[in-house]
């Protein structure tokens, strides 16, 4: 079962399909999933969040293969401004997306300390692996400041087409280091 978790501006409510109609409002947008993995069809269909969200993400929580949340401000708990996933499996363990109004904000780097500190402590998982573009420097930046680094690199496609891809790791020990030294 995925909890709801919080940070100092979020809240992380765990998906539910009655989530599909705002999703599908934000998630579309070309700032939005250029750097997505070319599985998100491009141009998006109408229902492709509600599909999504029936077909693949809550399954995959159901089965205990994945967690995904919705992300809100705690000033507008209403609205809907994105998501962020933790998946088992070998090649990617955490992916986001977060509407374009709220870019350059640093809400998804809270985010993701947030469900990265649930995947190692509460999950117990010892590594975290994340692809990304190479041109996606936001993402980037998110995987910097977690202290993960780079592990291999190769080319991928995207929503935008075939782009270099580096693919960041973290182990649950490198996590537990900096947490400790940002405590000091």
């Amino acid at each position: 079962m995925t909890p709801q978790l919080e940070t100092a501006r979020l809240w992380l409510r765990p998906l539910e399909l009655a989530d599909a109609e705002q999703a599908q409002l934000l998630f579309p947008q070309w700032e939005v999933v250029r750097y997505l993995s070319n599985k998100v069809t491009w141009p998006f269909p109408p229902d492709g969040v509600y599909l999504f969200y029936r077909d693949v993400a809550l399954p995959q929580a159901e089965r205990g293969e994945a967690w995904h949340w919705t992300l809100r401000l705690k000033s507008d708990p209403a609205g809907l401004i994105g998501a962020i996933s933790l998946m088992k499996g070998e090649e990617i363990n955490r992916g986001f997306w977060l509407g374009a109004p709220w870019h350059g904000q640093g809400l998804m780097t809270e985010a993701c300390d947030t469900v990265t500190g649930y995947w190692f402590e509460t999950l117990g998982l010892p590594l975290l692996r994340v692809p990304k573009a190479a041109a996606n420097t936001a993402s980037r930046r998110i995987s910097e400041k977690q202290g993960m680094r780079v592990v291999a690199t190769k080319e991928l496609e995207y929503v935008c087409g075939p782009l270099l891809t580096e693919v960041w790791e973290l182990t649950s020990e490198e996590w537990r280091a900096r947490k400790m030294e940002m405590g000091k």
